[in-house]
């Protein structure tokens, strides 16, 4: 019988707890589970059963339990798409992002490949000016041009994007721009349908027995800490995707459209504190024609020109970032205890100065933030504007560390494609196939996935791993990094 090892000289607590789990548990289990995560950084510990039973024979196919693990809980991704959280998870996401939106630019996935020939659109919106921010440009000559402080800033010098003036920068503005940009694309959605409606002559009504307008969204983060949108538009037919769209239906009519809605297309704020704002989108736009790049010859024009692939991959990569772009954190300052009242109810009836964030309402002081002081000042706006009652419904302080914003970050129209859940959908009906393919192999009884029935109870424990897990999970994260480096080099075949 094998003699455990002595820990006592062993100083790291993960290497510890690694050797503690090899003396007392199953390590090839615990090895298992953990691969079979792919290196994903926060899994979610369940503890709970699943059974699978054939209605028909009433007879068990499959069952499981966590309390069969060796650590008595089942660990699964935690789905996070952004990719300073989980960059795993993230990867999934970005790739049915990219299906999802190539799939309304070239077809595919239960849409007709006819779109390919539909009038469609690489639109960006962005945000007005609420104050000058040092900035770097090119001249028509392609040579870079001085900011207005006099200074020729590098592409990654720290103070692009801040204000050239912080006293006079409109940080309130700013702030309930980003609060309401949702908002203000679900009401330039709908003026683009009655702009378009009048650049045609025709009632709203006959546009719509006649056109359908289909979108797809995402949200990105500028340097000055506001968001702007690049959205695909494409023009259907009246049954959608499956029909050609009229052939007043054009390129410029879109352009004309996109023109309108965006100056037509605002918001009234009103508070006491602050007077009345405006929210409006930005003067600097633009809408671009996507082509799809078929089998002629590839040159450096085409390369250059917005393709299917070059749009969807771009769209992808936007939508698993979040506002860590422009510098600030990602994760929300408000304390969980109070909700960022600063105050709970004591046992008197009274409220009380909460003892988890000692009144301030937030997890960690703002003032320690390892952030640069324009993100800083635009996170205490958002906490302040979120005190007044009149901006109840904005949730300003659990948006703070998003510098306000709350929408989500990539949305689309019903009719634009196929939806994210039915790629996984599609992706759980693979792995399906596959282990009862490796049954098949194994001589084992296979069963007809459609006729099965699955209960189960599932608790949530906690997310992350073990410490001697996550040295595991990193071994496993190094070795997908490094196959991928070897294929990139041609080393191992793609």
């Amino acid at each position: 019988m094998r003699r455990p090892l002595d820990l006592r000289h062993v100083i790291s607590p993960s290497l510890r707890d690694l050797i503690e789990l090899a003396n007392t548990h199953d390590f090839d289990r615990v090895t298992e589970q953990v691969r079979n995560l792919r290196g994903y950084t926060h899994p979610v510990n369940l503890h709970g059963w699943s059974i699978t039973t054939d209605p028909a024979s009433k007879e068990v196919v499959r069952s499981y339990r966590s309390e069969d693990e060796p650590s008595g809980r089942l660990l699964t991704t935690c789905g996070n798409r952004r990719a300073s959280r989980c960059p795993a998870c993230s990867r999934v996401y970005a790739a049915d992002t990219y299906h999802l939106i190539k799939a309304g630019l070239s077809g595919g996935k239960n849409v007709a490949e006819t779109v390919r020939d539909h009038p469609r659109a690489f639109v960006t919106l962005t945000a007005p000016s609420f104050g000058p921010v040092h900035n770097r440009t090119n001249t028509d000559a392609g040579q870079p041009r001085p900011c207005a402080c006099g200074t020729t800033h590098t592409e990654e010098a720290p103070e692009l994007g801040t204000p050239l003036d912080p006293t006079t920068y409109d940080y309130a503005g700013a702030v309930l721009w980003n609060a309401h940009a949702g908002q203000l694309w679900a009401r330039f959605t709908t003026y683009l349908r009655r702009a378009l409606a009048e650049h045609l002559g025709m009632t709203q009504k006959a546009l719509h027995a006649a056109l359908r307008v289909s979108f797809a969204k995402v949200a990105e983060y500028q340097k000055r800490g506001l968001v702007h949108f690049h959205a695909v538009i494409r023009f259907d037919g009246p049954d959608g995707h499956t029909t050609p769209p009229p052939p007043w239906a054009t390129f410029d009519a879109l352009t004309a459209a996109v023109r309108m809605a965006r100056e037509r297309a605002r918001l009234t704020v009103e508070s006491d504190a602050i007077g009345e704002r405006v929210i409006a989108w930005g003067e600097r736009f633009k809408v671009d024609p996507i082509s799809a790049l078929g089998d002629g010859e590839l040159t450096d024009a085409r390369v250059a020109e917005y393709t299917d692939a070059k749009v969807a991959g771009y769209v992808a990569k936007y939508a698993t970032k979040s506002a860590e772009g422009s510098g600030t954190v990602d994760r929300t300052l408000m304390c969980r205890p109070c909700q960022g009242r600063g105050h709970v109810r004591g046992p008197d009836g009274f409220h009380d100065r909460c003892p988890d964030c000692d009144g301030t309402g937030q997890a960690e002081p703002i003032k320690a933030l390892p952030v640069q002081q324009h993100v800083r000042q635009m996170i205490r706006t958002a906490w302040a504007l979120g005190h007044l009652p009149e901006f109840a419904g904005l949730k300003l302080w659990k948006w703070a560390h998003m510098l306000g914003f709350r929408g989500h970050f990539s949305s689309k129209s019903r009719a634009y494609s196929t939806t994210l859940g039915a790629l996984r959908d599609v992706r759980r009906a693979w792995r399906l196939a596959q282990a009862e393919a490796a049954r098949a192999r194994a001589d084992l009884p296979t069963t007809d996935e459609t006729t099965l029935v699955t209960t189960s109870s599932w608790t949530y424990l906690s997310s992350g791993y073990r410490p001697g897990e996550e040295l595991l999970a990193a071994q496993v994260r190094h070795d997908i990094a490094h196959t991928q480096r070897l294929k990139q080099e041609g080393l191992v075949p793609a």
